[in-house]
């Protein structure tokens, strides 16, 4: 399958179209922002380690019967997905406290919530990607009663594999932030990635933090820590 042109540039990815109109390839890049784009710079190897994770992760998801965009890793840096329509919502799930919510509510981070947490942002860069109910994603149009119920669903599921799945890799899944998407067929499905980049991970015994806050905190040792994950992630089973 051959790529033609290209369809939109995000700020760690390019989407191609295809000679097949069902399907995209998705490009991962090593650009990195943070704070709404404020922070930029490039983390070596953050394509392909974010693109192979992705794939692990999504086959492994697959398995457990979650429906995703996922199709077949093309190379390092390049993934066949289905086309999608982007639900334009955000869902982050939270298992501890973390990052903006921590400073949000100005609670420390590090408090281990009795039940998980979801929340909803409104995806869009010019707003600042802010965060609202599902009543407001009613209101707006971005969404229906019926998907936003079974997103909902999808995001429980998909944490709770995940918890279980890094616990045994020695990492506390802090939080990690969703993107669905409609198929031709009108099917909701886990699109986006799941990578250092869109998750919080923390080494169970040091507490070393293993992602993207490590580039939005200058604490160095980025890149060793995106290998970190992609190897242990890599290896497991």
């Amino acid at each position: 399958m051959k790529k033609t042109e290209m369809m939109y540039e995000g700020k760690a990815k390019k989407v191609w179209a295809t000679d097949d109109p069902q399907f995209v390839i998705v490009d991962y890049k090593d650009d990195a922002t943070a704070f709404n784009g404020e922070k930029k710079g490039t983390i070596a190897g953050k394509g392909k380690v974010n693109n192979v994770m992705s794939d692990l992760m999504f086959t492994m998801l697959e398995k457990e019967g979650v429906p995703t965009h996922f199709v077949e890793k093309l190379s390092d840096r390049q993934t066949l997905c289905r086309k999608v329509e982007i639900v334009p919502l955000e869902v982050i799930i939270r298992n501890v406290s973390a990052g903006s919510m921590a400073k949000r509510l100005s609670i420390d981070e590090g408090i281990v919530f009795p039940r998980p947490i979801q929340e909803l942002c409104w995806k869009d860069d010019e707003k600042g990607d802010p965060l609202l109910n599902d009543d407001h994603a009613l209101a707006l149009g971005l969404s229906t009663a019926s998907e936003l119920e079974e997103i909902h669903r999808m995001a429980g599921e998909v944490n709770r594999i995940m918890q279980v799945f890094f616990d045994d890799l020695g990492i506390t899944l802090v939080d990690f932030k969703l993107e669905f998407g409609r198929g031709a067929d009108g099917q909701l499905l886990l699109a986006d990635e799941i990578s250092p980049d869109t998750c919080r991970f923390w080494d169970k015994e040091t507490g070393k933090k293993l992602d993207k806050d490590r580039f939005r905190r200058d604490l160095g040792d980025v890149e060793e820590a995106y290998s970190e994950m992609l190897s242990r992630v890599s290896h497991a089973g």
